[in-house]
């Protein structure tokens, strides 16, 4: 039954691929509105808009891949409680065996309950949960195992976006096969934390990644527009790593201090101020976080891996793994060799 229902809604999904699939071939391309006797279809629609549509093919992907996980696990149960001669329910009857709790534990977990009931009112209650909690994490961990010895491999790919060409340098070779790029703000706690993480990438994958930072700076962070300003003024004097690190390092974004660290990089100070007060930089800052708007990112930092939204958590395991996915390495036994990666302008 449960195969029947995720089958159901594949097909339910799939109907709906006009609308966020491929575009279609000009023979099946449907015209959607006309104006001024001009027709205007819906792949026109799907180049012109393509990264306000983005997020609505992402939700789409998101949407089928839970599908798919979900049938996957369908399979694997179904294949293996055929392997054996039973039934699924038979199956997870004989691979689950769950220890109940001690009285003494169910009392602990009783204390952090905010109900006034007694605990002999409640323990049955709070037995039957905690069995129910086990019993999925002990499916869950089976479930893994069944996929892993069926070799599993999927091949069901999150779409790309259309990022735009910037006039920001790329910090590596621009042939790497694998590009990140990320959306940050340089007063963002979280893009501090996650500095030393692309670091840590740029290092151990070397020749194979190169590196881009988009500027989005957030509105609760004041300073932010002008220091992304900063380092592109840095930039025009070749020093736009140098300050980005700088900023990333010391944190220190005051104007007053954006000027006194392109002193400490030996920068003409008079150019940099002159760029940075007229505010030259302003529009290509602008043009990023416009991008990124477009893009409907929630927040910062945001990466995209080969143009494919990284929605996982910023540690270094996370992002290597999908790093990793995207070269192909089926079973990484670790990171890519360490090289020297060099900067661009």
């Amino acid at each position: 039954m449960m195969i029947s229902r995720v089958v159901g809604s594949l097909i339910f999904l799939a109907s709906s691929v006009f609308l966020f699939g491929q575009a279609a071939s000009p023979s099946q391309d449907p015209g959607i509105a006309e104006l001024g006797g001009q027709k205007l279809t819906l792949s026109q629609l799907e180049q012109s808009m393509a990264t306000r549509l983005f997020q609505a093919r992402q939700q789409y992907y998101l949407a089928r891949r839970a599908a798919l996980e979900q049938w996957i696990d369908d399979q694997v149960l179904a294949n293996e409680a055929r392997r054996q001669n039973l039934t699924v329910e038979q199956l997870l009857d004989r691979a689950i065996h769950v220890a109940d709790p001690t009285e003494d534990q169910m009392r602990v977990y009783a204390e952090g309950l905010t109900s006034d009931q007694p605990f002999e009112a409640v323990r049955d209650k709070i037995l039957q949960h905690i069995r129910e909690l086990r019993t999925a994490r002990i499916r869950v961990a089976y479930v893994k195992s069944l996929r892993e010895q069926a070799g599993l491999r999927i091949t069901f790919d999150a779409p790309v976006a259309e990022l735009s060409v910037t006039e920001a340098p790329v910090l590596g070779s621009p042939n790497a096969p694998i590009h990140l790029v990320e959306f940050g703000d340089y007063q963002c706690p979280y893009c501090q934390q996650a500095y030393p993480v692309v670091k840590q990438l740029l290092e151990n994958y070397g020749a194979k990644i190169s590196f881009s930072f988009r500027d989005y700076p957030l509105p609760m962070h004041p300073q932010s527009p002008k220091a992304a300003e900063a380092v592109r003024c840095a930039g025009q004097q070749g020093k736009y790593w140098d300050f980005y690190n700088a900023l990333f390092s010391d944190q220190k974004l005051a104007v007053s201090d954006l000027k006194q660290e392109a002193g400490k990089l030996a920068l003409d100070t008079a150019a940099f101020d002159k760029c940075l007060d007229s505010g030259e930089k302003t529009n290509a800052v602008a043009k990023d976080a416009t991008e990124a708007q477009q893009l409907q990112l929630s927040g910062t930092p945001t990466f995209f891996i080969n143009g494919r939204l990284f929605s996982g958590s910023t540690t270094y395991e996370d992002l290597r793994r999908a790093i990793d996915s995207e070269l192909g390495l089926a079973s990484p036994s670790g990171p890519a060799t360490k090289t020297t990666t060099s900067g661009s302008q």
